[in-house]
């Protein structure tokens, strides 16, 4: 039995001696009794496989080399589910490579290993930027609460219920954006600037009532 892509699909090949013509078939991974799951596997390292190969990605390279290691080991669990010996032919280099049948643990970890998809997709977290982040939290609640004290102040002068109902409005206005801000990895910067200056801003208007 052989593994191959053929146009961005998962084959296995192997032997037919049934029928009249005697010779090599392949067959959808989905045809044999390898488990729905390990069939979607194989067909979705194929898709990368084939992007790969389209794209013209260097044999030595990052994405290369993670088909080709998940390749192998997708070929491992066949065997393993099989129990027979499993060639493989690295769509990239083309080279041919016979996988024996895992041991019961060996067959976990590669069960466990992670998708090409998602290896190739994803990316390491990024560091988080204090330094920058909190500059613009700074500024952020500088502005807010400047803005919130002098238009408490001017409206206090004519009518302290009119300064409390411009609060309230105000940060009625602002909290829908702070709250759907919180978890956007640029907007909270700005998010935790305008708590911070309506806090302070309310701290302040307290001491001036002192």
């Amino acid at each position: 039995m052989e593994l191959r892509v053929r146009d961005g699909r998962a084959v296995l090949a192997g032997e037919d001696p049934s029928g009249d013509h005697q010779g090599e078939r392949e067959v959808d991974p989905h045809s044999l009794p390898l488990g729905a799951d390990l069939a979607e596997a194989l067909h979705e390292w194929a898709k990368v496989a084939d992007a790969v190969v389209r794209t013209e990605t260097p044999a030595d390279g990052v994405a290369s080399a993670l088909v080709t290691r998940r390749g192998k080991q997708l070929a491992g669990r066949i065997a393993a589910v099989m129990n027979t010996p499993v060639r493989y032919t690295d769509p990239v280099s083309g080279e041919l490579v016979s996988v024996e049948a895992p041991e019961a643990h060996e067959a976990v970890e590669a069960a466990d290993e992670p998708s090409p998809v998602r290896t190739l997709v994803e990316e390491e977290p990024e560091p988080t930027p204090w330094g920058t982040g909190l500059t613009v939290t700074v500024i952020t609640a500088a502005i807010v609460t400047v803005t919130v004290v002098s238009l408490s102040l001017g409206l206090g002068e004519t009518s302290l219920w009119l300064a409390l109902v411009a609060n309230v409005l105000v940060v009625g206005g602002l909290a829908p954006s702070v709250w759907l801000g919180r978890n956007v990895p640029v907007w909270r910067w700005v998010a935790y600037g305008v708590v911070t200056g309506v806090l302070v801003a309310w701290f302040a208007l307290v001491l001036t009532l002192l």
